[in-house]
């Protein structure tokens, strides 16, 4: 795990301007992970924010983690727009966890959903998650996931994008970069190297909470319909989401067609 501490003391903002700072044009991505290899969490965002100023934001899903990624964030980049994107059809506790954590950590939240309402969906597609084959997921992703996140960094203006993404997710999340390019963004994974041990140690250096399903066995909690715990015929805390047939919701997987369908995790 990279240090977690209060302050950048191995690097003063000025080196990291100094060494980090390229053109938001254009980021030699080789170069740029080259340079933020040895920076601890902290210091990845103090760049990110350097870096990409107002047109930094970050998403979350009130996930079973997600208060470290917005504690983490926030108590650097206070007021960063957060982007959650609501499906219609999370658990009744995420949306209460969402309005303490929000409360607690004085978020600036946009949640951002689909044109299409739930209702509306399933009089023209159906229950797409009933059906359990990768064509139909993509779509219901599509619809309710992916669509309204483009809408929400076209809103924002966003040039560069904070996901609390981990490694040892999924195999597509073993492939990335601290610094990785999606569509017209630049996405930045601050802890992409921590272990679920790392995760825990934080949330209880900050006396922050679990997502209430935590207590139930889950590992991962997306949509009511679409998510359970986690069981010991499981090989992957990722095989709880989407009936096992996908891995990724689509929303970090890149734009293209032919790029998501060559990396979607069935494939892999």
């Amino acid at each position: 795990m990279m240090t977690v501490s209060n302050s950048i003391s191995s690097f003063q903002e000025s080196s990291i301007k100094a060494v980090y700072q390229l053109s938001n044009s254009y980021l030699d991505l080789d170069l740029i992970n080259e340079n933020l290899a040895t920076a601890n969490s902290e210091e990845i965002i103090t760049w990110a924010s350097q870096e990409f100023d107002q047109h930094l934001i970050m998403s979350t899903s009130f996930g079973i983690q997600a208060a470290v990624m917005l504690h983490l964030v926030t108590q650097i980049v206070p007021d960063i727009p957060i982007i959650w994107v609501d499906t219609g059809y999370l658990p009744k506790e995420t949306y209460i966890f969402a309005q303490q954590l929000t409360d607690r950590l004085n978020l600036n939240l946009k949640v951002y959903q689909s044109e299409l309402s739930p209702a509306r969906m399933e009089a023209i597609y159906g229950k797409l998650w009933q059906q359990k084959d990768l064509d139909s997921l993509n779509l219901y992703d599509r619809i309710r996931k992916v669509e309204p996140m483009q809408k929400a960094l076209k809103d924002l203006e966003a040039k560069a994008w904070l996901a609390g993404l981990r490694q040892n997710q999924t195999v597509f999340r073993q492939k990335l970069d601290y610094v990785n390019q999606q569509g017209e963004q630049y996405k930045i994974l601050p802890i992409l190297t921590w272990t679920s041990k790392d995760i825990y140690q934080y949330l209880t250096k900050y006396n922050l909470p679990y997502h209430p399903y935590f207590d139930q066995g889950y590992v991962s909690v997306g949509d009511w319909h679409s998510s359970r715990p986690l069981t010991a015929d499981d090989d992957n805390e990722r095989d709880t989401r989407f009936h096992g047939v996908k891995q990724e919701c689509g929303l970090h997987l890149p734009i293209s067609n032919e790029e998501a369908q060559s990396l979607d995790s069935s494939q892999l």
